[in-house]
């Protein structure tokens, strides 16, 4: 009986044994595959948008490409609603997602996030008319207009207001614009790239957060992808001691926000 048991044992060591062997790493699935798939929006400036001839350009593209270069494959960038873009990295669609990220506490529950490569501002924006808000404590009782599911959407919840949740930041402009809702609240560095493309001076910047705000790449909590960490952190170090992610920085903000 006791041979009978150490057999049944021994076997069942064995398949476990093969069993975590055959378990692959996230970054090695990603090098034998020889490409890795990023989220991000697409349509939100100048993060990432589209150009002119209708190129996908802006920070997060380059920063995705260079990532990508850096660990030896090819940069699959899909483009997706911000609402959807960290659940599609929930479940495996996305490899990494590059979307001017920024650090929560909720977030941590979820997911492991790299080093930061970029900081900005949060700030909030009413028509040029409006004179009862100029601060973010007057929100309290009023109406923005926030992208769903991001943290300016959370942050003028917090602040008291009534948040109408939209798809993009254009959409968020005409709502204030038409006296659909009294402000809306983004990154003062999509803001200002806002104001001087369009060039329209129906807005006004009211306040502006006192500490910046880290951008950061999310990956998935989890053993297999503790290289994966380390490698877009190697890469992002590497082009940051060279350069790029100032230049990528200087090229679309307008100025170098890569340090603190």
């Amino acid at each position: 009986m006791r041979k009978l048991l150490a057999g049944l044992l021994s076997a069942t060591m064995v398949f476990t044994l093969a069993g975590c062997g055959s378990s692959k790493d996230h970054l090695d699935a990603i090098q034998d595959k020889g490409e890795i798939t990023i989220g991000l929006e697409g349509d939100w400036q100048p993060f990432s948008y589209h150009d002119k001839d209708d190129q996908l350009i802006g920070v997060d593209v380059e920063v995705a490409k260079n990532i990508a270069k850096k660990l030896g494959v090819k940069a699959n960038i899909v483009e997706g609603k911000w609402d959807g873009l960290l659940t599609g990295l929930s479940t495996g669609t996305y490899d990494l997602v590059i979307n001017g990220v920024d650090i929560t506490k909720e977030r941590e529950k979820k997911f492991d996030f790299s080093t930061p490569y970029a900081y900005d501002h949060t700030v909030l924006v009413v028509r040029n008319d409006n004179t009862t808000i100029t601060s973010f404590d007057d929100l309290k009782g009023k109406t923005t207009a926030n992208s769903i599911g991001s943290t300016y959407m959370e942050l003028g919840e917090d602040y008291g207001a009534t948040v109408k949740g939209v798809d993009d930041l254009t959409k968020c402009m005409d709502l204030v614009k038409s006296g659909g809702v009294d402000a809306t609240i983004n990154a003062a560095t999509s803001i200002n790239d806002y104001l001087q493309t369009t060039k329209d001076s129906s807005f006004k910047i009211v306040d502006q957060s006192k500490e910046s705000t880290p951008y950061a790449i999310p990956m998935v909590k989890g053993d297999d992808n503790t290289s994966l960490k380390k490698a877009v952190n190697k890469a992002l170090k590497e082009l940051k001691e060279d350069g790029t992610l100032s230049k990528i920085s200087i090229k679309y903000f307008g100025e170098d926000l890569t340090k603190e």
